[in-house]
Formats: structure tokens, sequence, C-alpha cells
């Protein structure tokens, strides 16, 4: 899976196991079948080709605020790169931002870290808006 398509993973399914209702208990067959729409709804997000129709809105700024509370580290998602991708678990070192600029189409000098991770923060969320995200404004172009 790729980068972008793990970020979108955490934070939609977040959402989906955030929403009430979603802790009625399934049978084992249900759950499974819940799981692979969820990674399949999770990988057809992460696709430059599927419109922002696919997934139902889910709110970022409330998921992301909701995993910072729980979070021991003052991390500040809003405008690192490096915060959001620590706050989702995920490896933010410098190799695995370099693959996601990658991902995205980075065009600028890679070991120029500042400029791109600033640039990797606003893709991202440009992203997650364009697939279903609800995103504040001042985050994305």
């Amino acid at each position: 899976m790729s980068i972008l398509g793990k970020i979108f993973d955490k934070i939609f399914r977040r959402s989906e196991a955030a929403t009430p209702g979603s802790d009625k208990a399934l049978s084992p067959e249900a759950a499974a079948a819940a799981a692979e729409e969820s990674a399949a709804a999770s990988r057809a997000a992460a696709s430059a080709a599927v419109g922002a129709a696919s997934l139902s809105q889910v709110d970022v700024e409330q998921v992301l605020d909701g995993l910072a509370a729980q979070n021991s580290q003052k991390l500040n998602w809003k405008t690192s790169i490096v915060d959001l991708m620590k706050l989702l678990d995920m490896d933010s070192s410098l190799g695995e931002r370099k693959q996601l600029a990658g991902e995205l189409g980075y065009t600028g000098d890679t070991s120029d870290s500042a400029s791109m991770n600033i640039w990797l923060h606003r893709q991202v969320m440009n992203k997650l808006a364009a697939n279903g995200g609800k995103v504040p404004a001042d985050l994305k172009d």
C-alpha cells in the first residue's frame, strides 16, 4: 500500500470506527466483509481516478484532533507532515517522506526537506479533501 493510501486508511477507518452504531457485534463473516469493503474504499481513495463522491464526508480535523488529544506527545498535525505521520503511528523518516513526495509528484529538491515538508502537508490535505475529507480551508490550496 502506498504511503498516501496508509494515511487515507488510518483517517477514514478512524472515522468509520467512530460512527455511531459501528460498535454493534458482527459475525466473523460480516466483520471480514466489512474489513474488505473498508480496505477497498481506502485503496480507491488513494487512487487518483477516484472522485470525491466515492467516500462519505469525513471530518478530518475532528478525527485528527481526537487522536491528538489521546497522544502523550504534543503534535502539530495542522502544519507538520512529520507530526501528522507520527500522530497516525507511521514512519515519518526522511526516506518515507521522500517516497510520499514521489507518489505525489513532487518536482522540487528533496534535499530541501523544509520546502518539501510544507508542500507534502498541503498536498496531503488537498488529497484528503478531494477524496471525501472535510478539511479546514486554511489547510488546503
